[in-house]
């Protein structure tokens, strides 16, 4: 019996509710899914339905909707496609960070396993895509660096940027004219009085720039320590 191929709808969701697991604990909720694929509740439910029926989702009523072991494959297999499209697309066709989303979603569906192993093996297998995140290998193992979000740091402490949430291009466009890239280090200084935004040292300790981030900004950047500072309250991860 010949084994139906995952429609592009079944692909899409696996994919985000892995994607919103990726970086923190909490599970995806319907009305998040709905959110994040801008369709109704309604398609959510009878998706995630469909999804449990062929053993992709856990999911009871009123509750979280994590993937199976089978829907962590699946997903695997589609982070690993849109990641290196998006990788291609920039380092070969030189498309901007903030532009390949979109074009990697539409071109992920339609490439073949031959094609995306070849596509691997000319970018060289990297290890992670234009904005940091992981690109599964093709056996489906991750490398997730060890990363807090640098809104979670305490003052003084010091790291360079591992991952840059894509969920904003507007924001992306943002560091790119700003300079501030992944691999770039940065410092801690502490917060403006009052809830002010968070102020951050970003570049070599010869020559750093210093910068005042919004919570959306400072959310959106994840940070690699290779050690901890004097009182740190950062928890290992």
């Amino acid at each position: 019996m010949k084994t139906s191929t995952p429609s592009s709808s079944i692909e899409d969701y696996v994919k985000v509710i892995y994607s919103f697991t990726e970086w923190q604990q909490k599970p995806i909720t319907s009305t998040q899914l709905a959110q994040r694929l801008g369709v109704a509740n309604s398609s959510v439910s009878e998706m995630v339905r469909k999804l449990k029926d062929q053993g992709l989702v856990d999911h009871k009523p009123y509750s979280a909707v994590t993937l199976t072991s089978d829907g962590v494959r699946l997903a695997l297999s589609m982070v690993r496609r849109h990641r290196l499209i998006e990788t291609f697309l920039v380092q070969e066709l030189g498309y901007r960070w903030d532009e390949v989303h979109d074009e990697a979603e539409l071109l992920e569906h339609a490439v073949s396993d031959t094609f995306i192993d070849r596509m691997a093996a000319k970018l060289g297998n990297p290890s992670r895509d234009p904005h940091g995140d992981p690109i599964p290998a093709a056996d489906g193992t991750v490398l997730m660096p060890a990363a807090f979000r640098l809104s979670e740091l305490d003052d003084g402490h010091t790291g360079r940027i591992t991952r840059i949430s894509d969920e904003n291009p507007e924001l992306l466009r943002y560091l790119a004219a700003e300079d501030i890239d992944l691999d770039a280090e940065v410092e801690v200084v502490g917060r403006r009085p009052f809830g002010g935004p968070l102020v951050v040292r970003i570049g070599s300790a010869a020559a750093p720039r210093e910068f005042d981030f919004a919570e959306e900004v400072a959310s959106a950047l994840w940070v690699h320590s290779d050690a901890e500072h004097a009182g740190c309250s950062v928890p290992e991860r």
